[in-house]
């Protein structure tokens, strides 16, 4: 009977604290669901950019005070265009959405954006934002566009090679040539391209060493083989120390440079953005092939961050709202490349 009786005391005492933990967990989300809400709508969810920019935007509603609901569909492709705007209607039309942040993979999404303005809530754009702007209505719902600066990203990209290869190089007072490879001629080929020269020229002035600097460029297209000659045209020139303008670029030169390992030895190379080919290559930081400095890759925890940021800032009378916000990106290279892919920021594929 005593044994029962402390059987059966265990039980009552289990009950108990499940029943405080469940009441615990109840009230956790009824807490989260009294708060309005921001919806999110990214390209996709799976990649690791989306996770990071997830994090970044969870972090910002937790700030705030907003509960942060974040969908996109299953891939980036055209294919999951549908999917995207039943999500984005479904989110329109949730009286507790009080903004949307938004990014498309395609066009038909006009007659949401004007639902949303005849509801009063703002909208931010961020990473690349409403595909076709022509469908925003007038008046705009969009109160702001939060996106990484390939100007930025490229100085950003600059000012690290040039600290850990070309200043020292120019102050042995002799002609060095730096190498620019543009993936196209884009606008985002031109401000990566011409974002990295214009700052790695302030640098050098900057230092008195201008005169020494000399940078030669090679616009080339997404063929095959194009970026390679482009690579070689640089070396012909004698430039020693090339700048990728996306992964692409960086993709080809790393299977030129890993191909035939003698050719490229001198070259120290500059990447943008990441991939499975960028992160072997960094890792190998000089040991078997031409050296891999480091690489530009975007801020995409920020980018969420921000974005929500601006939506809460969009809601709040006493705040005032940035029209463009521009993330300048992360640098990484072999020293801080495992943790940069735990965090997001740096992408295998």
């Amino acid at each position: 009977m005593r044994k029962f009786h402390k059987i059966l005391c265990a039980v009552l005492a289990l009950a108990m604290t499940a029943s405080i933990g469940l009441g615990l967990t109840a009230c956790k989300k009824n807490e989260e669901s009294d708060k309005p809400t921001i919806q999110v709508m990214a390209k996709g969810q799976t990649h690791a950019f989306w996770k990071s920019v997830e994090r970044g935007a969870k972090a910002a509603g937790e700030k705030y005070g907003y509960s942060i609901v974040f969908r996109g569909p299953k891939d980036e492709t055209p294919n999951s265009i549908p999917e995207q705007k039943r999500l984005v209607s479904a989110a329109v039309s949730d009286s507790n959405t009080k903004a949307l942040v938004i990014a498309t993979i395609g066009q038909g999404f006009g007659d949401y954006l004007k639902r949303a303005k005849e509801k009063n809530m703002p909208v931010v754009e961020f990473d690349s934002g409403i595909f076709d702007k022509a469908e925003i209505p007038d008046p705009s719902p969009v109160v702001s566009s939060v996106a990484t600066s390939n100007q930025l990203a490229a100085k950003l990209a600059a000012d690290e090679f040039y600290k850990a290869v070309v200043k020292a190089e120019l102050e042995k007072k002799a002609e060095y040539k730096v190498g620019v490879i543009q993936h196209d001629k884009s606008q985002t080929g031109i401000d990566r391209a011409g974002g990295f020269e214009e700052a790695l020229k302030a640098a050098a002035k900057k230092d008195g060493l201008d005169s020494y600097l000399k940078i030669e460029k090679e616009i080339k297209d997404n063929t095959a083989g194009a970026y390679k000659s482009g690579l070689d045209a640089l070396q012909t020139k004698g430039c020693k120390a090339i700048f990728m303008s996306n992964e692409g670029v960086v993709k080809e030169c790393y299977a030129a440079v890993t191909s035939n390992p003698n050719q490229y030895k001198d070259l120290l190379f500059c990447g943008f953005d990441a991939g499975t080919s960028q992160i072997n290559w960094a890792k190998d930081n000089g040991a078997k092939y031409a050296k891999l400095v480091g690489s530009v890759a975007q801020d995409s925890y920020n980018i969420g961050y921000k974005a929500v940021e601006q939506a809460a800032f969009a809601l709040d009378p006493e705040k005032t709202v940035e029209s463009t916000v521009s993330i300048a990106g992360v640098w990484w290279n072999n020293s801080n490349v495992d943790q940069m892919i735990k965090d997001g920021f740096v992408y295998e594929g």
